[in-house]
């Protein structure tokens, strides 16, 4: 009867016990363990390994804590769900400033994990956050829009939406984030500071970055981190590079004005379609003879149009193209040398001209700049969790990534991560109708977000 009683005693006090502890949402517990777990597993390893006690709560990183970190990602659950969140976004793309639904769903994500968050910023865009809601504040960002582009993969989970596709990877970016968020959110008594998410529109061509940084999403953020999906490199592979990584990016639309007449009698017109020939010739000499060969630059003219009449002379000619370079000083040069010498050379042929580099819908770019001491963050992070030869320093390329709006503000590092798998024919370029990606990156992008920015607390902190 005594032995009875005691068994249902220490019940009642088990019951009391589990009642005072807050319990995780459903769907949350399903994919990730609570944070009582993670921690007592950490002790045990940390006892096992003959760690002190306060590398146990990896206040001093070790091993141990990357392996935990990987280990939650790479469950078999939570790479389901980060399958499913993925797959969800792609069936259904939505172009910049229109991210409508992608936003109610990461909202809905976030709300399972009681996560707190502001939205709407930029129309569509939300900022969240875990941790102590004090400093120091560190960010990672996702971008959410899709491209207009008709998909041309085959699968059953390709876009349901006509003339639209993710064919960049933002799908991905944003299921490594709400990743990354469940791996956090069962560490946040761990965090030592507080980890800002950001889910942005409209990186693609619309500048979502600068509308989000007007809407407060920087706000005490002292440092910003963001990846994408790369098909040049095997899946899971992390690679950036200190100092200029993405080139700075602008458009230029030019319209030269002459005076129209008959093709017979080219001396009673005055020829725009002379003055715009010779101002595209005279353009590729901003490169090849005012620029440092050692400073790569580009000036590419793409459409030329003096309408379809044979026998006329028009009198206008409409020219455009667009400009690249890797420093804020080049870049503005060009912008400033590409009107100089379309304006002059009009000039010369006695036509008149004016150059719009649509600065008021916000398509220039500057320079995508890595901050080397965060530059040198993300290399530690991504070898401690992923080992060396995971690693690799890749050159600059002549893409551009409205990220580069943060890293003027910031210190930040961009960086990208692995998606190559010729198995899977996950080889094609970004922007290709044919763009796909290998799943397995998914745990693997949450968790190297996750940790870059765990680590920074632990650093900062």
């Amino acid at each position: 009867m005594k032995f009875r009683y005691s068994i249902l005693l220490l019940s009642i006090l088990l019951a009391v016990s589990a009642a005072a502890e807050p319990t995780p949402s459903a769907a949350y517990n399903r994919v990730l363990f609570p944070d009582r777990r993670c921690q007592r597993a950490m002790s045990e390893n940390s006892t096992r390994l003959g760690a002190p006690p306060v590398a146990a709560e990896c206040e001093v990183w070790s091993e141990a804590c990357s392996d935990a970190v990987l280990k939650v990602a790479r469950q078999s659950e939570t790479a389901e769900w980060l399958r499913g969140i993925r797959r969800k976004i792609h069936a259904n793309p939505e172009l910049a400033f229109e991210e409508i639904e992608t936003s109610r769903l990461v909202r809905e994500e976030l709300d399972l994990m009681e996560v707190s968050y502001r939205y709407p910023l930029a129309k569509t865009g939300i900022r969240a956050w875990i941790g102590t809601g004090g400093p120091p504040f560190v960010a990672i960002r996702a971008d959410m829009d899709a491209l207009p582009i008709q998909e041309a993969v085959e699968w059953e989970h390709r876009s349901k939406v006509a003339g639209k596709m993710h064919a960049c990877g933002h799908d991905a970016h944003v299921a490594m984030l709400l990743g990354a968020a469940k791996i956090l959110k069962t560490r946040e008594h761990l965090l030592k500071g507080t980890v800002v998410l950001i889910f942005q529109p409209a990186e693609e061509a619309g500048n979502g970055a600068k509308r989000m940084m007007q809407d407060g999403a920087l706000e005490d953020v002292e440092a910003i981190f963001a990846a994408h999906v790369s098909h040049e490199h095997p899946t899971g592979i992390i690679g950036s590079r200190p100092g200029p990584l993405l080139a700075g990016c602008g458009f230029f639309r030019a319209v030269i004005r002459g005076k129209k007449g008959f093709a017979a009698d080219p001396h009673r017109s005055v020829d725009p379609v002379l003055a715009a020939s010779a101002s595209v010739i005279s353009l590729q000499g901003i490169v090849s003879r005012e620029s440092n060969p050692l400073d790569s630059q580009v000036v590419s003219v793409t459409s030329f149009n003096g309408g379809n009449n044979l026998d006329m002379i028009p009198d206008t000619v409409v020219l455009g193209g667009t400009f690249r370079a890797f420093s804020n000083t080049s870049f503005y040069q060009l912008l400033e040398r590409i009107e100089q010498v379309i304006v002059e050379q009009a000039s010369v042929y006695r036509c008149w001209a004016e150059v719009d580099f649509f600065e008021k819908e916000y398509t220039i770019y500057p320079p995508t700049v890595n901050d080397e001491r965060m530059y040198e963050h993300v290399k530690k992070v991504s070898v401690d969790l992923l080992g060396q030869k995971n690693f690799r320093v890749v050159p600059p390329m002549m893409g551009a990534e409205d990220f580069s709006f943060y890293s003027e503000v910031v210190p930040s590092a961009f960086f990208y991560i692995g998606i190559r798998n010729e198995t899977l024919g996950s080889t094609h370029t970004g922007h290709s109708p044919y763009f796909m990606i290998d799943e397995d990156v998914l745990p693997i992008g949450a968790a190297t977000h996750a940790t870059i920015a765990e680590r920074y607390l632990i650093q900062h902190g």
